[in-house]
């Protein structure tokens, strides 16, 4: 079963993220055993290469860890987690600032816009 991927950012970047953002959404549990290179490979259709680049650079960023013999595992370092939420969350913010900015609305109609939708949300 392969996934689509945008042509415009490398595979193993955008498996990374796919990953992260089904840690902070709760799809993966902290201590949560990932699927294998090989089986996660086939799962998305990717090269193994290409998936063990993705582990390592999950590890390197400490959001997961490999045991020996066991096998790669989600990170139960809670304080890890907080800020992979909080980067994550503050990438999309800025991006979308920058995306809206470009298209000529003001600082201030964003946060009128924000704050009435905020308020309609809660009724």
């Amino acid at each position: 079963m392969s996934h689509e991927f945008d042509q415009h950012k490398p595979i193993y970047r955008q498996l990374v993220e796919r990953i992260c953002y089904d840690i902070i959404r709760g799809d993966r549990l902290p201590g949560e055993k990932l699927a294998s290179v090989r089986t996660y490979a086939f799962e998305v259709g990717v090269n193994v290469n290409t998936v063990q680049r993705v582990y390592q650079e999950l590890e390197r960023e400490n959001i997961v860890e490999t045991r020996r013999g066991q096998g790669t595992f989600v990170t139960t370092n809670r304080e890890r987690l907080v800020k992979l939420r909080e980067d994550i969350k503050t990438t999309f913010i800025r991006q979308f600032l920058r995306d809206i900015e470009n298209m000529g609305f003001s600082k201030e109609e964003i946060i009128q816009t924000i704050r009435m939708e905020g308020e309609m949300s809660n009724d």
